[in-house]
This record gives C-alpha cells, sequence and structure tokens, in this order.
C-alpha cells in the first residue's frame, strides 16, 4: 500500500527518497525480506545510512559501523 511520505516512515529497498529526507535505520527483515529503510527529515546531528542522500546545507562527518542495524552510519551536521 502506497502513503504519503512523511517524517518515520519505513519504505521497503528501491523506494524513492524524498527531496530533505534522509535514511537512518534499516530492517534487512522488512518488507518480506527485501529490506526496508526507515525515513526521517534531516535535522542537524543525525545518523545516516548508507546510500542515503545528503540535502544541500549538510555534510557527513564521524562514523559508526555499529548504526543502521550493522551496516554503518555517519553522523550529519549544518555545514
Amino acid at each position: 500500500m502506497q502513503q504519503p511520505v512523511r517524517d518515520g516512515i519505513w519504505t521497503c529497498s528501491g523506494s524513492p527518497i524524498v527531496s530533505g529526507y534522509v535514511i537512518t535505520n534499516y530492517d534487512r527483515n522488512g518488507c518480506s525480506g527485501v529490506g526496508g529503510w526507515y525515513h526521517q527529515l534531516v535535522r542537524n546531528g543525525i545518523w545516516t545510512c548508507p546510500y542515503s542522500p545528503i540535502p544541500a546545507g549538510y555534510r557527513s562527518t564521524t562514523y559508526d559501523a555499529r548504526g543502521c542495524s550493522g551496516l554503518g552510519a555517519w553522523l550529519t551536521i549544518r555545514s
């Protein structure tokens, strides 16, 4: 079922990422085993997963290998 984008929504792998949003978590079992991504509005100090877009005005800094369910995550801050 399709839903309008909102802060804090899970989507299946391959779904588009709307401008201004980043992906912040991953569930490898989500979407019947295809994998699911958690979307949030970008903000200063949010941890982002691999493949997440980094909106203009932000940059990635510190890396944590434990983030995004073990895929790794980057601290995203305002530029």
